[in-house]
């Protein structure tokens, strides 16, 4: 793979070029930012911006006031090429708090195994109605310590957008929802997106998760998608690179409460919870 041909494809196509990830939703390019509005419980953020040390602060105090005013919270999407080199820094002065860095890999389908089976007594269930949106659900209010996921939300859209995909999938234990993730097609690239990945605590570690990317995965390239890619968290980067995932950077949320209100420690936003990619939740 060529690393950094691909990175500059990933840059244009899901980040410079983006299109609103469900309906109701808008992206607007204002100067050298890409943001995004969403409707309701719906993601808001920056996707990409293209400045540079004269311009950075002009331009971040723009997006504080710009969704301040709309009274909703923020997220700026930043990755370690992004410029300028103090960017995080300069976000943090400005009110946003930076969250953990994860990794960002991406891995050809091409070159990805597909036949990873799930433990002994799993089955793996496609996401095709309500009835399995709510197994999913179930869950990631399992899975999480705050108990809130609007991966519900997501799926529904995806769904009710795309009936003929497949936007997640379930493991089970009998009739038992143990772990689930979500799979997001970016129509008009050539990418693929994983993400909403939870395995309820103890069923933690023991090769769900190796299964649920090659589920997901094996789908992508059914549809035509050349890549798979993930933003991971120390735990899962090990699984994927193993997989044949390889890294190309790493990317930061740096999160805006609403109206400006400080970031508190229990907030865990659902909806960042959907967006993410990998958690400690995963195995």
């Amino acid at each position: 793979m060529d690393q950094e041909a691909v990175l500059a494809l990933f840059d244009r196509q899901l980040r410079r070029e983006a299109r609103p990830d469900e309906p109701g939703a808008r992206v607007e390019r204002v100067g050298d930012v890409v943001r995004q509005v969403g409707p309701g419980a719906g993601w808001n953020g920056v996707l990409w911006s293209g400045l540079d040390a004269a311009s950075a602060d002009a331009a971040i105090a723009e997006q504080v006031r710009f969704y301040a005013e709309l009274g909703v919270e923020a997220e700026w999407k930043a990755y370690g090429h992004d410029r300028p080199g103090d960017l995080g820094a300069r976000l943090i002065a400005a009110g946003f708090v930076a969250e953990e860095t994860e990794t960002l890999l991406v891995a050809e389908t091409a070159g990805l195994a597909f036949d990873v089976a799930p433990p002994n007594g799993i089955r793996l269930l496609p996401v095709t109605g309500e009835a399995q949106v709510e197994l999913v659900e179930q869950v990631h209010a399992r899975a999480f310590d705050s108990g809130r996921s609007s991966i519900g939300h997501q799926v529904r859209q995806q769904l009710a957008g795309d009936p003929a995909t497949v936007p997640a999938v379930v493991a089970l234990h009998g009739d038992e929802p143990v772990s689930a993730a979500r799979l997001e097609l970016n129509a008009g690239t050539d990418f693929a997106s994983l993400w909403g990945g939870g395995t309820v605590p103890a069923w933690r570690g023991r090769g769900i998760y190796r299964s649920l990317v090659a589920f997901r995965a094996r789908i992508a390239a059914e549809r035509g998608f050349s890549y798979v890619h993930v933003d991971a968290s120390p735990y899962s980067r090990p699984i994927l690179e193993r997989l044949g995932f390889v890294v190309l950077g790493t990317t930061t949320p740096y999160v805006l409460e609403a109206s400006g209100h400080l970031h508190s420690a229990d907030r865990n936003s659902a909806t960042r919870a959907t967006k993410n990619a990998s958690s400690s939740s995963q195995g």
